[in-house]
């Protein structure tokens, strides 16, 4: 052990990291206070990489001011380092919080049994229940990071307050490593690689949270698509579409106007009767199911669907395509016997399982039970679908994480997050087992007794949605997408005009075996147009100069390299089918040898 960690390891013992940073929040709201009078608090919690606080201030803050306050900071840290905590009545808290309206508020929400406490340092105090660290001047690094607004209680209808966000470490070296990973994330931001790529856009004029998917991104999309259905046709799924407007009596049997109604967007009247845009693709499946009598031996039915829905989603929480308001699906939905249930949510898992490793992802599963309120269905249903669900995780030995209350308001479910290549988490696969839709719907099936009897079924979708998924590989990838699913997946270069002709054979010949690629023969340095096929991070990049053209052969420059590899046009293909067919990660993973 170092010097330094034995020197830190006392005090990170006492005081977690979540605590330094709330403490540290403190500290930043008291040199606001100190450096712009009248300033009114909201709240300044601790948060998984930092912490922030938001204030209502009359003017803009900037990033020089963040400086500011950075120094105000170090200089109270100094002056007035010991936090001491105050216990107060409710009357004294009142007079403490005068003028600081939305502190009052909050003190009115706490109940009337719980003790109120202040902690304070020199001459400021702010209402809070701690825990915080002794002493302000103790060893430690932090850094205020951006300004963002925020709605006061994340009510759109509330006021706009100015949220400065920072982080706090024990050390400078932790600190240096965050502020790399900050930065990692910012490069390999999806809406900045974007506009690098030209991958996708949004538009005001046709309503926030809407993508408009570019044709770079449209190739990368129907790559995945594709890969999808290979793997769901394989597994016994049949695709099936439904329309994207339904009258609204059929979302109020479902249950999705009741415990869904506010993400849903406001009715439209056709032929005098009210419709809904759908927000979940269930209902459409679930009539094509009651549209003829169904046997036993059907089962189990498995309908895949790529199904846009829409939700309303606060314009303060929408995001590239990361939190959008129209997005597609992967949906697909199970019927089957109670006998099937636990083979069909394992089957399920295996997919999750092998398209995740299409794309280099781990993961881990949660197990997601009955959420307090807004649900349907007795406890010996949802008793029922919750151990099924463990059944089927322990078949194919999955392990879950428990997500008390979690589920969907009609069943329990496992719920994946996968782990991107900077190590942050995304929710995105869900199974979902459902045995009160089909009462609700009155879905029956004719069993081997001859009587009717009342299906299971079970919502899944493995992607989660197509614009969120894809947002995620932006960033995953740093926009370096593997060969089987980049936009252009190879650029075919002349050295000089005279072997155009020979490129543009080679070029029609790739085309011809279903490769995506850019024919760079327009006038200009061979060079330049390298630099471009990088820049577009097209994985492979095709030179032919004389001795090329002469030998039926390509210099094969790969994605990040200056490296060249001479090798024959057919073993180039074969490298190329061998990447694309087995939707192969890495661009140096070679063929075996036959």
């Amino acid at each position: 052990m170092s010097e330094l960690q034995e020197a830190r390891e006392p005090v990170e013992a006492a005081f977690p990291l979540s605590t330094l940073r709330h403490s540290v929040a403190h500290l930043m709201a008291s040199a606001v206070a100190k450096l712009f009078p009248g300033v009114r608090f909201g709240f300044g919690p601790s948060i998984e990489h930092g912490f922030y606080y938001d204030f209502d201030l009359e003017e803009p803050l900037t990033d020089k001011d963040l400086r500011k306050i950075e120094k105000e900071m170090r200089r109270i840290a100094k002056r007035s380092p010991e936090l001491v905590c105050h216990e107060v009545t409710r009357e004294e808290a009142r007079k403490r919080l005068a003028g600081q309206d939305y502190k009052l508020e909050a003190l009115e929400l706490i109940p009337q049994d719980e003790k109120l406490t202040f902690y304070e340092h020199g001459d400021w105090a702010d209402l809070c229940e701690g825990p915080h660290i002794d002493r302000l001047d103790r060893d430690y690094h932090f850094k205020l990071l951006n300004i963002a607004g925020a709605y006061w209680r994340g009510d759109e209808k509330r006021p706009m307050l100015q949220r400065i966000y920072g982080t706090a470490f024990w050390s400078q070296e932790e600190l240096d490593e965050h502020l790399e990973w900050l930065e990692e994330i910012r490069l390999r931001d999806h809406r900045r690689l974007a506009t690098d790529l030209d991958l996708f856009s949004s538009h005001p004029e046709a309503g926030s949270g809407f993508v408009f998917w570019h044709p770079n991104l449209g190739a990368v999309r129907r790559a995945v698509e594709q890969a999808w259905w290979d793997l769901h046709t394989r597994a016994g799924y049949k695709p099936v579409y439904t329309p994207h407007v339904s009258r609204e009596s059929l979302f109020s049997v479902s249950g999705h106007l009741e415990n869904y109604g506010d993400l849903m967007y406001a009715p439209m009247a056709i032929d005098e009767l009210p419709y809904r845009v759908k927000p979940m693709n269930c209902p459409g499946h679930i009539l094509i199911y009651k549209n003829r009598g169904r046997s036993y031996r059907e089962f189990p039915i498995r309908w895949a669907e790529l199904g846009t829905v829409y939700r309303y989603e606060r314009s303060g929480v929408l995001h590239g395509m990361l939190r959008v308001r129209g997005f597609t699906q992967d949906d697909a939905h199970i019927f089957c016997t109670p006998e099937q249930l636990s083979d069909e949510i394992a089957g399920v898992c295996s997919l999750v399982d092998e398209i995740m490793g299409y794309f280099g992802f781990e993961y881990t599963a949660y197990l997601a039970t009955r959420p307090a309120d807004k649900t349907i269905g007795d406890d010996e249903i949802w008793e029922k679908a919750t151990q099924a669900l463990r059944d089927a995780a322990k078949k194919v030995g999955l392990k879950l994480e428990l997500d008390e209350g979690g589920g969907a308001f009609y069943g329990p479910k496992i719920d994946y997050k996968i782990k991107d290549a900077l190590g942050r988490e995304w929710q995105n696969s869900t199974i979902q087992c459902d045995f009160n839709l089909p009462e609700r719907f009155d879905l029956s099936y004719t069993d081997s007794d001859g009587m009717q009897k009342r299906p299971i079924m079970v919502h899944r979708a493995i992607l989660g949605s197509l614009e969120r998924f894809v947002g995620v590989l932006i960033e995953h990838f740093g926009g370096k997408f593997p060969f089987w699913c980049a936009p252009t997946q190879v650029a075919v270069i002349p050295i000089r005009e005279q072997h155009a002709d020979y490129c543009v054979k080679l070029n029609e010949e790739l085309q011809a075996a279903g490769f995506r690629t850019e024919c760079m023969v327009q006038p200009g340095h061979m060079n330049k147009k390298i630099k471009e096929a990088q820049h577009a991070q097209i994985p492979f990049m095709l030179i032919a100069g004389d001795r090329e053209q002469e030998e039926g052969s390509v210099a094969v420059r790969r994605r990040g390299t200056r490296e060249q590899e001479e090798m024959s046009f057919e073993d180039f293909m074969k490298l190329a089918k061998h990447l694309d067919d087995g939707r192969v990660l890495e661009l140096d993973h070679a063929p075996a040898k036959s």
